[in-house]
């Protein structure tokens, strides 16, 4: 049997079971005000309950158990009871967190932060994940409406990029969501209103992504092998080709953080890859959060497992991983120093490739992507004038368009390009046909089947529609990430040793999926 809140909006935290008031009857709540018409609403639907005096407190934040208890109503929440609690809301607060609404660290099932105010971008994540689960939104267009998106923590983008997209949150005057900062009272329900009304609405209806109205390519023939068949690699047109001009797919993975996981990219492991089809390894050597800046040695890590793409005859990619530190000019004298080591000692090699910086975020092509990249390329080129050399764009690597506006000059030149089946759909494959007619080479760098984060999911068939779109199109691609880190886009169980020969039941259903693909 289901068991339901008897009562909802609560405001002793004591259990009461009083009768719902109109919001007309809130002695606190002016005819006419912006939050009158939700709380209206949610009186009569019997959502909510005010003071003893009267009133509602409009302006006052709103709890975690408050908001965690209204939102079970909205979304109809099967309530079970807790483990032995005196807390007045301990069965819905952990009956919402075994449904995955939050996390534990963000309110913990030892009651002490149910009836402190809830920040408004861990209760965006409860709301969407609670009444719009398959909602998303995308960073290219949605990021640009939050002025303050950099004090946004990546854990809550994709719930808060789909509440923009989908119409729940519309931001401050100013364009802020002040994410870290409290929810009132009156914001609570209106946001809640907003929600439970789409919720009437399929997913389809609350988005309308593009249409691709361009040409369908057919896949040019391409050929397969590693490096002792196919040498140097060149840029011809769009296309990237072997040493004879032949054109070519590159499938492979891409590890997690050096810093977190080395292991994954020692010999064994990328013997591992080599067996089950790869001919690829991308090297995510994190620049901040642990990375490189702070410990140099990485450097070596970096080179050990460049040697061991050598040995495994396959191309490598050395990735310049910058994320939270997303300004590629930040650490430009280091990035110039390293690349330039790196390509005094693999300008011999073929298989190195340089991705020379990952994701750069909050901030302009034209004014911090391009001219750090002028400098890399001309550093590389100082000593290697033929290797490949991948370029990120703002937005996570996204805005192709912009690098396509004002790419810059030279030879075997790619732009990277990286998605989330879980989070990135049509418009951002429009943005590559776009990018791809106007003649920028693209290398899809990262790629995975989780959401954006790294959680959620698996969306195989999100997944398969991307996998076919980068066929179709002999477009490379390396998947994140070859790892046991227990979340949905690593390839490995947890556990999983990188030195044994991995089979079928070592690989996560994200594992299983990349590695049936690598093939095609």
């Amino acid at each position: 049997m289901r068991k339901y809140l008897p009562i909802i909006f609560t405001i002793i935290l004591t259990l009461t079971f009083s009768t719902p008031a109109s919001a007309a009857e809130f002695n606190d709540v002016a005819a006419g005000s912006w939050y009158q018409p939700a709380i209206t609403e949610m009186s009569k639907i019997g959502w909510l309950t005010g003071y003893a005096d009267g009133s509602f407190k409009p302006e006052k934040s709103i709890t975690a158990s408050e908001f965690v208890t209204i939102t079970a109503r909205a979304a109809g929440l099967e309530i079970k009871p807790a483990a032995a609690s005196k807390h007045w809301a301990a069965d819905v607060m952990q009956s919402a967190l075994a449904a995955g609404w939050y996390d534990w660290d963000e309110i913990p099932p030892t009651t002490e932060l149910y009836d402190q105010p809830i920040s408004r971008q861990l209760a965006v994540k409860i709301l969407m994940r609670a009444l719009l689960p398959q909602a998303s939104g995308d960073y290219n267009s949605q990021s640009k409406k939050i002025s303050d998106f950099a004090a946004l923590p990546g854990r809550y983008y994709e719930p808060v990029l789909a509440a923009y997209q989908v119409g729940v949150l519309t931001g401050d005057a100013d364009g802020a969501f002040r994410p870290q900062s409290a929810l009132s009272r009156a914001e609570a329900c209106t946001l809640l209103l907003r929600a439970s009304q789409l919720n009437k609405t399929t997913p389809t209806e609350q988005q309308s992504p593009q249409t691709n109205n361009l040409p369908q390519p057919s896949p040019a023939p391409t050929v397969a092998g590693h490096v002792s068949q196919n040498g140097r690699l060149q840029v011809i047109g769009t296309q990237l080709c072997n040493a004879a001009g032949q054109p070519i797919i590159l499938r492979g993975l891409s590890s997690h953080g050096l810093q977190w996981y080395p292991q994954f990219a020692g010999k064994a492991a990328i013997a591992n890859t080599v067996q089950r089809g790869a001919n690829v390894f991308r090297l995510a050597m994190y620049t901040a959060e642990g990375g490189y800046i702070s410990n140099p040695a990485l450097k070596e890590t970096v080179k050990q497992a460049v040697q061991a793409a050598i040995q495994n005859d396959i191309y490598v990619i050395i990735d310049w991983h910058i994320l939270s530190d997303g300004n590629p000019l930040t650490n430009l004298d280091s990035a110039k120093d390293f690349f330039t080591e790196m390509a005094q000692l693999y300008q011999d090699t073929p298989n190195v490739i340089y991705e020379i910086c990952n994701e750069p975020n909050r901030v302009s092509w034209a004014g911090e992507v391009r001219p750090y990249a002028e400098e890399i390329v001309a550093a590389i080129r100082a000593i290697d004038e033929q290797a490949i050399i991948l370029i990120g764009s703002p937005t996570w690597s996204q805005d192709l368009h912009l690098a396509a506006a004002n790419p810059l000059p030279g030879h075997n030149l790619m732009y990277t390009c990286h998605f989330y089946a879980g989070t990135h759909g049509a418009e951002l494959r429009q943005r590559i046909d776009e990018a791809l007619n106007n003649g920028l080479p693209i290398f899809i760098s990262e790629w995975g089947v989780s959401r954006a984060d790294g959680s959620g999911g698996v969306f195989l068939q999100e997944a398969s529609e991307w996998l076919n779109f980068l066929h179709q199109r002999s477009l490379s691609w390396c998947a994140w990430s070859l790892c046991d880190k227990a979340e949905t886009s690593a390839v490995l169980r947890p556990g999983t040793s990188p030195n044994q020969t991995w089979s079928d039941n070592d690989l996560t259903e994200a594992g299983l999926f990349i590695f049936s693909h690598i093939q095609d």
